[in-house]
C-alpha cells in the first residue's frame, strides 16, 4: 500500500471507534487490519454498501452477522428487534453513512470525495463480488460488547493525477 493511500485509510479506525462511541454508545476495539481474499467466505448477514466517487473511487462497506445488527438496533431504536427488519436495515445503513461522512474531514481533499446512499445487502452468509481481482480491499475487523465482530472493509483508488 502506497504512503498516499494509507493517508485515506489509516482515518477510517478513528472514525469507526469515534461513531460507535458517540452513535451507539459502545467501544470498539479494532483488530488486525489485513487485506481480504475476495475468495474467502464468510459469515455475515447483513452488510452496508456506500459508494464513493470523485477524488477517490471505491466503497466503504460495514459487514456483521444478524445477532450484533438487532443489538446495534436496539440501543438506537428501542428493544424488541428479532429479525433483520427495517429499522435494522436503517439503523446499519446510518452507521456507516455516518462513517463515510466523517471521514471526508480527515482526509487529504476529502471535500472533493462524493458519497452514495447506502445500499444494504442481506442474507444468511452472503457474499460480496468485487468487480476487479486487481481490487485491494482493506478488512478492519472490530471487537464491540462482549465478543461481537464486525468488519469494515474499504476498497479505494486514488484519482490518477493529471
Amino acid at each position: 500500500m502506497t504512503v498516499e493511500l494509507t493517508n485515506y485509510v489509516e482515518p477510517f479506525v478513528e472514525v469507526t471507534v469515534n461513531t460507535f462511541k458517540e452513535f451507539v454508545g459502545a467501544d470498539v476495539g479494532p483488530r488486525h487490519p489485513h487485506f481480504l481474499d475476495p475468495e474467502k467466505e464468510f459469515e455475515w448477514d447483513v452488510s452496508a454498501v456506500i459508494g464513493l466517487s470523485g477524488i477517490v473511487k471505491g466503497a466503504i462497506i460495514i459487514s456483521m452477522k444478524k445477532e450484533l445488527a438487532v443489538k446495534i438496533t436496539d440501543l438506537l431504536a428501542g428493544p424488541g428487534h428479532k429479525e433483520i427488519d427495517a429499522d435494522v436495515v436503517d439503523a446499519i445503513g446510518e452507521i456507516n453513512n455516518i462513517i463515510a461522512g466523517n471521514i471526508k474531514p480527515k482526509v487529504p481533499n476529502g471535500e472533493k470525495i462524493v458519497i452514495s446512499i447506502p445500499t444494504i445487502i442481506k442474507g444468511k452468509e452472503h457474499s460480496i463480488a468485487w468487480p476487479s481481482k486487481q481490487t485491494r480491499i482493506l478488512c478492519i475487523p472490530h471487537k464491540v460488547f462482549d465478543d461481537d465482530i464486525f468488519h469494515l472493509m474499504v476498497a479505494i483508488e486514488l484519482e490518477k493525477a493529471k
